[in-house]
């Protein structure tokens, strides 16, 4: 486990080891999502490698069915 310390400026420093294995450059934008004790940087997805992510996905939407318009339901909606 890598250690980094806050600095008084609170700028952190990705080690060197980090940056290298996921092709970190400068400026690169990360979202930052915190829960519980955890902090995670989190590079946002780029729209173009989403195309075709949802490939074969069934679209079909089931429906319940409504029961027939009245007066009554129509007077209340």
């Amino acid at each position: 486990m890598i250690m980094v310390t806050v600095p008084s400026e609170y700028q952190v420093i990705i080690p060197k080891e980090i940056r290298e294995h996921l092709n970190i450059k400068v400026r690169r934008r990360f979202q930052i999502l915190y829960y519980g004790d955890r902090i995670e940087f989190i590079p946002p997805k780029n729209i173009r490698g989403m195309k075709g992510f949802l490939k074969g996905i069934d679209t079909k939407i089931l429906r319940e069915k409504e029961p027939p318009c009245t007066a009554e339901t129509a007077a209340s909606r």
